[in-house]
């Protein structure tokens, strides 16, 4: 007994076990090749928080269409100005004017304009790392169509036999992804169903007028109250199903315009990054981008003109010129229009599931779906043209293709106006002003 004793109160005490906490046994080699079972304390709880924080996290950071009216704003903005080849750099175009004549043909053959001694500008690259560009100016060349001092032009004018080609495929590319997938299958839905319901609301089809067209039990009624429950079901799927991202985005407003939390204005930013842009923004680097966001190059006071988290700033501008500020008022208004449209379509839920088409007044549909798709439109289009203002200044991709038509059309002294519309801006200046 004494022997037992004196073990016990030597050996080392074991720490104290949560009764609700399980204990997981594993088996870990000793000193001498045996193994020996360590019990481990599971991590279940470290876990199932770290999963909600990131869950958090990617809930705050995430760019969800805010509608479909949104939605296609944002496509109709640069749907047509796509390219089908991939985004290309300042490097790439610089690289594409100093090729080669390819071969058979006659490298010192003249052309009718002869380029005047050129150009070199330093510049810093997309990486952060400095470079050098050659650029060569041709005699006659307008000062509207020469290229930016980064080498960049902006696409060439395109048929409208090119244009359409261009936004089919730029369209069926969009097509392939889950999002514009279901975007597109929703749009088709709304359509269809709501260009039946018009059609019956203008009596186009008068074999559905038996007794009369407004009798309550004729088919046209009854297949106008089938239409107008499919409509309001696909409008409760983006004015239910995006109201978590909407109140998202009304509640770091609010942090912005009552609390005065800067931070929540770069939230926002981040996650309307394709249209909004910070004040201050235009004065950041050119070749600032999400992948060297993190350089020395940025000073500590341009940070609040970047988008938090800093990852989600726009891509460095394409022609070395960032679009100007947003005015936050349009953001507001963007937002609180998504919201709206949310708070009409339970009006109209309302209506249409708790009255049926025997008492539900006449007015009470028509009038909620035009409201409920009006705000939704005026967003939609508000997004549209603030995002073709920022395609404007910081330009688009352009294709290999256009690439060389530049080229070979500058050498011959075709000169394509260096805008995202390809027209004599200058001219339109000066014949306004008469």
């Amino acid at each position: 007994m004494s022997y037992t004793r004196d073990n016990n109160t030597e050996a080392e005490p074991f720490p104290s076990v949560d009764q609700g906490s399980p204990i997981e046994l594993t088996q870990s080699p000793n000193s001498d090749g045996s193994k020996v079972a360590v019990a481990n304390r599971p991590a279940a709880s470290s876990s199932l928080s770290g999963r909600l924080r990131r869950v958090s996290q990617s809930f705050e950071q995430s760019e969800l269409p805010e509608g479909f009216f949104a939605a296609t704003g944002g496509i109709a903005s640069s749907i047509l100005s796509r390219q089908t080849g991939p985004r290309v750099t300042s490097g790439t175009l610089s690289s594409a004017r100093t090729q080669t004549a390819p071969l058979g043909e006659d490298a010192t053959q003249p052309t009718p304009i002869q380029p005047v001694p050129e150009e070199i500008r330093t510049e810093s690259n997309h990486d952060g790392s400095s470079g050098t560009q050659t650029i060569a100016k041709c005699a006659g060349e307008p000062a509207s169509a020469a290229p930016f001092p980064n080498g960049y032009h902006f696409p060439p004018k395109h048929s409208f036999g090119e244009s359409t080609k261009l936004g089919l495929l730029a369209f069926w590319s969009y097509i392939l992804t889950p999002v514009g997938f279901a975007v597109t299958i929703y749009g088709l839905n709304v359509v269809a169903w709501g260009g039946m319901l018009f059609l019956l609301l203008c009596n186009a089809s008068p074999a559905m007028c038996h007794p009369t067209c407004n009798d309550i039990n004729s088919p046209r009624r009854i297949w106008i109250e089938i239409d107008s429950q499919i409509l309001n079901a696909l409008f409760c799927v983006t004015g239910f199903g995006l109201a978590p991202w909407r109140f998202r985005d009304l509640y770091f407003l609010l942090q912005y315009r009552l609390a005065k939390k800067h931070e929540a204005l770069r939230r926002l930013a981040g996650i309307h990054r394709g249209w909004f842009r910070l004040a201050g923004s235009r004065e950041l680097p050119p070749s600032v981008g999400p992948r060297n966001v993190n350089g020395n190059e940025l000073q500590p006071t341009s940070r609040s003109a970047i988008p938090f988290p800093e990852t989600k700033i726009p891509e460095a501008p394409l022609t070395g010129v960032r679009a100007r500020p947003t005015q936050v008022w349009k953001l507001d208004l963007v937002i609180w229009l998504m919201v709206a449209n949310t708070f009409l379509q339970c009006v109209l839920s309302g209506f249409m599931w708790g009255m049926n088409r025997y008492n539900r007044p006449s007015w009470a549909t028509g009038l909620f779906v035009a409201l409920g798709c009006s705000v939704a439109g005026v967003g939609g289009f508000i997004m549209f043209l603030e995002g073709k203002a920022v395609k404007g200044i910081e330009g688009v991709p352009v294709s290999q293709k256009d690439m060389e038509r530049l080229e070979q059309d500058r050498e011959q002294g075709i000169w394509h106006f260096n805008n995202i519309q390809d027209k004599n801006l200058d001219v339109k200046g000066k014949q306004g002003k008469q």
